[in-house]
């Protein structure tokens, strides 16, 4: 695994570290390929609860991809199909994981880094942020999965203001677009991202993959949603060991503690 991707495990944390701050953690097609390995073990793991992406120094959370690569590596039709590959991987392992996640924007969060944290489930920034995805800069085109995401954050108005102009904009204009669910003061967001995360990691994961499950699916765009896998869901929660331990807990006046069955 290359150094410029980062995997730590913090108690019910999973911190996936994007490590490249000569290239604002742009990311190589090394460090694409190498997300979704790094997510199948948080998965995997009953212990993780929650999952934050980052990027190292506070600078940048990520410029999106390198584009110093793109001359060798995603120059011929062949080779972007590649290495694109390589990013769809990448998209479907931090959009598939049945578990919570959470991109941590500090400064610049650009291009394929806007693809990253859209990927999450939430996304918190501080007030350093900067945003934008300079396509049309670069005569790029984007594949519909990705552009489709961003409608559904932001809506079609903004997905087009911020498309057509290519331009960057801040952190207020994220938050009021929808792109941000958090705003926190630089020196303030890693503290809110664990107090968030904990938070969130204290609760029954059988009910925040349930609800995971259900939103994602009440959000399919290519298929109608399978409402028997949400019923499933809900069912199983109800049979859980967990829910037995929620209902003590409120009984006894105390906190519950769940462990995932």
């Amino acid at each position: 695994m290359s150094n410029k991707l980062l995997a730590e495990k913090d108690g019910p944390i999973g911190w996936l570290t994007f490590n490249n701050p000569a290239r604002r953690n742009a990311l190589s097609y090394a460090m694409w390929d190498g997300i979704a390995p790094i997510m199948a073990d948080f998965a995997d793991d009953p212990d993780i609860r929650v999952v934050v992406l980052r990027g190292v120094g506070g600078a940048a959370f990520c410029a999106g991809a390198d584009i110093s690569e793109f001359e060798t590596q995603r120059s011929t039709p062949e080779q972007v199909a590649h290495y694109d590959a390589a990013g769809d991987r990448a998209a479907a392992s931090i959009q598939g994981i049945n578990k919570p996640t959470i991109a941590m924007i500090e400064g610049f969060c650009m291009g394929g880094g806007v693809g990253l944290a859209l990927d999450c489930d939430l996304r918190m920034a501080n007030q350093s942020a900067r945003f934008g995805i300079p396509a049309a800069k670069l005569g790029i085109g984007y594949d519909h999965p990705g552009v489709a995401r961003l409608i559904d954050v932001v809506g079609p108005s903004f997905a087009k203001a911020i498309f057509f102009t290519g331009g960057q904009f801040s952190a207020d204009e994220a938050l009021t677009m929808g792109l941000i669910t958090k705003l926190a003061a630089d020196d303030e967001l890693e503290a809110d991202v664990r107090g968030y995360a904990q938070a969130i990691a204290a609760n029954a994961p059988l009910s925040l993959h349930c609800i995971k499950t259900t939103v994602d699916e009440l959000s399919q765009r290519d298929r109608a949603p399978d409402y028997a896998a949400c019923e499933a869901l809900v069912t199983r929660c109800f049979e859980s060991e967990d829910y037995a331990e929620g209902r003590r807990a409120f009984m006894e006046k105390r906190k519950p503690v769940f462990r995932g069955r």
